[in-house]
């Protein structure tokens, strides 16, 4: 199955049925590791939205959600340069913060990111990220939770798009 998308064609690469199985084990954890600590969830948008909505769903305790919105791709490609179009406005001293990304590639994201948190004095800092993509990794990340590991292919679906086209898809799709 495929979709098209602009001038490019994407096909199938995890189902939806994959995508909210795993999903439901890392909630697992989150659950457990988070059970009475009243945690931050920070959405990183435009494309975490749909796997924050599912993450919150399943979240079993207490909890806060925030929305950051970071920009670094234009296209199929990353600039390399992360600029904070919607900030934080929640106070986050002494809080338990988990940040919801859709996807870690190079991390230029997190490495701009974590350093925003850390001068708020969290209690800690842990990402949760649908997909990693361990070959394009330019900075050491630690991703505590992660959904999938996937190799260094342009991938669209579940809130992830190309050019504002394809975050509705249910499916993960990659370049044909």
């Amino acid at each position: 199955m495929s979709v098209q998308l602009h001038d490019k064609t994407f096909d199938l690469f995890l189902t939806s049925s994959e995508i909210q199985a795993r999903i439901s084990e890392v909630c697992e954890y989150l659950n457990r590791d988070y059970a009475d600590k009243r945690p931050v969830f920070i959405a990183i948008l435009n494309g975490s939205f749909m796997f924050a909505a599912d993450v919150m769903r399943r979240f079993n305790d207490a909890c806060e959600i925030q929305f950051v919105r970071l920009a670094s791709y234009v296209g199929t490609s990353s600039t390399g340069e992360v600029q904070t179009i919607l900030g934080l406005s929640a106070d986050l001293k002494g809080r338990h913060v988990v940040i919801l990304e859709d996807i870690i590639d190079s991390g230029e994201t997190m490495v701009s990111f974590l350093p925003l948190l850390a001068q708020k004095e969290v209690a800690s800092c842990q990402i949760c990220s649908f997909l990693v993509k361990p070959d394009a990794l330019k900075h050491p990340i630690d991703v505590a939770y992660r959904c999938f590991d996937i190799p260094n292919e342009f991938v669209v679906g579940y809130g992830l798009d190309y050019d504002g086209l394809g975050r509705n898809l249910p499916d993960v799709y990659h370049l044909h």
